[in-house]
């Protein structure tokens, strides 16, 4: 029988390091809103100083994994929850590797064949890549994909401050000179074509001008690299007033968060609606595991995680 004061010293180890598990993982004040927003616990040993190492859009096993998907970054909330489920119905594939950045730095990474995120370098190849639905027709046409599916829509949307302290109601207020606006940039993210549509349908090429050009000039409109943390994170944090999001993006935070954020819905005469679609690399390292991931896609519930999220389907 272990005597009280060994049980004491187990029990301090225990606490020591539970203890720096979690400091290395508690968010300060001045990181209070910093990703990763979703609680899914992977085993190994964590560690995330924020601020500094911290990757929240790659997701899983990066070593010998079984398959990689490189999603459209504005999924970012669904893919935990989707990954996990896959795996459940798919057991022989327990090591995946996803990403969530925007669909043009993944064709970048696909092209160059490396992704260099600080002083890392993947050269992972992916079995599936998904985008908007014009994109994925071209790179089939091209002959670089196979199989090819729809599995899910979106629209854009407005996201706030809570209590939309600027009073945003359309989009047409983004172009009020004291209105800072965090927008997508068009060179590499593929939304902020819809969205100049959309700033079109609501207001002309003026209101495009407006915000894309001249605010641009005077640092009113932040352009960013990767909206889907940028814009929320500015928002939170003071930096930005509003910016034009995808939907689900901007349902995800009002609704299934504690963040201080609102979304503003934009009407339909003026909002652009997007379906999503997944091909089979022609070169996947691992066509089987595609093959069941693209199936698993199809299925009912996968659909019903999208919809949990705030996408429809097709």
């Amino acid at each position: 029988m272990k005597t009280p004061t060994k049980i004491l010293g187990i029990l301090s180890i225990l606490l020591l390091a539970f203890s720096t598990m979690t400091a290395q993982n508690t968010k300060t004040y001045d990181h209070r809103f910093d990703p990763p927003w979703d609680d899914v616990p992977q085993e190994g040993t964590q560690f995330i100083p924020y601020g500094i190492d911290n990757a929240p859009d790659f997701h899983g096993d990066i070593n010998n994994p079984d398959l990689v998907i490189f999603f459209a970054g504005n999924q970012y909330m669904v893919v935990p929850e989707l990954l996990e489920a896959f795996r459940k119905e798919y057991p022989q594939y327990k090591r995946v590797f996803a990403e969530t950045i925007p669909p043009g730095i993944e064709n970048r990474q696909v092209e160059s064949g490396a992704l260099v995120l600080g002083s890392m370098r993947i050269t992972l190849k992916p079995d599936i890549v998904t985008a908007g639905k014009g994109k994925i027709d071209k790179q089939k046409e091209a002959g670089t994909l196979t199989e090819t599916l729809d599995y899910a829509k979106n629209k854009l949307a407005i996201m706030v401050y809570k209590g939309n302290p600027t009073g945003i109601k359309t989009l047409k207020d983004l172009g009020n000179p004291e209105v800072r606006v965090s927008n997508p940039n068009p060179e590499w993210e593929g939304i902020a074509a819809h969205i100049n549509d959309a700033y079109v349908n609501a207001g002309g090429d003026d209101l495009k001008k407006l915000v894309m050009t001249d605010k641009v000039a005077k640092n009113s409109t932040f352009l960013t690299t990767i909206h889907h943390r940028q814009t929320l994170m500015r928002i939170m944090y003071g930096q930005s007033d509003a910016g034009p999001v995808w939907y689900s993006e901007a349902y995800y935070h009002a609704k299934m968060t504690n963040h201080p954020i609102e979304m503003v819905t934009i009407a339909d005469d003026v909002n652009v609606e997007v379906t999503y679609s997944a091909g089979i690399r022609k070169e996947a390292p691992r066509p089987e595991a595609a093959k069941a991931f693209m199936k698993f896609l199809n299925s009912t519930t996968a659909h019903d995680l999208y919809k949990k999220y705030g996408f429809t389907m097709p």
